[in-house]
């Protein structure tokens, strides 16, 4: 397979992989909360030297499309748009809750993959164990979600996982906290990518984020 180039910049992290065949060459991650503008691009020219490569080595360039902070998905995608336009390399979407399954891997027991929308409630999305979507990604409350599960004890994958477990508790359920999976990052969006293209399901970059964001509009 030729070379993907996958980005993540969806929470409060920013992450960058070259990957082959699905599996990476050159990985980066940097945890923080704001300034992924500032890291992204050095963060790319850094993994592509890692992985041997020049950016126009690269053939596919994907990205998490959502949901998640507004800022940070604006900043990944125009990244990954760019570098996709300038190499001509053909593009993939991923959803950051599908990369965060990929990395909780399969089980007997189903998973709930949440990131905080910092604004009181979470973005969510149920699998099975298997890892296929049970439903679509969506906005809700700890315990709307916790309400949906298909069993009563779960994987939980996320940034939300104290007040998940409480809310399994209070609801008569265990959520079972994953190690390693609290936030998505860029080799499992290169590897559900790399999943997507052997089926044949590119497509544009386009932001999925399920809700409006949350800034005031001037007076008119």
């Amino acid at each position: 397979m030729s070379l993907l180039l996958a980005i993540d910049s969806s929470a409060g992290a920013c992450s960058v992989a070259v990957a082959e065949s699905g599996e990476p060459r050159a990985f980066e991650v940097l945890r923080l909360s704001r300034g992924h503008a500032e890291v992204l691009m050095p963060m790319v020219e850094r993994v592509l030297v890692g992985a041997g490569c020049t950016a126009c080595d690269i053939r596919v360039v994907t990205a998490t499309i959502g949901p998640g902070s507004f800022t940070g998905l604006r900043i990944g995608l125009a990244a990954a748009r760019g570098l996709a336009l300038a190499v001509d390399a053909r593009t993939v979407p991923v959803t950051s809750l599908a990369a965060l399954a990929h990395a909780a891997g399969c089980s007997d027991m189903p998973l709930l993959t949440v990131l905080d929308s910092k604004r009181g409630d979470v973005y969510a999305q149920w699998f099975d164990g298997a890892g296929a979507a049970l439903a679509g990604p969506a906005v809700m409350t700890v315990s709307e979600a916790v309400a949906l599960a298909p069993a009563q004890r779960f994987r939980l994958a996320g940034d939300v996982a104290d007040a998940l477990v409480a809310a399994a508790r209070d609801a008569g359920r265990e959520a079972v906290v994953l190690d390693g999976c609290d936030l998505p990052d860029a080799r499992s969006v290169a590897a559900v990518a790399a999943d997507r293209l052997a089926a044949g399901e590119d497509g544009p970059l386009r932001p999925l984020y399920l809700r409006a964001p949350a800034v005031n509009l001037p007076a008119s």
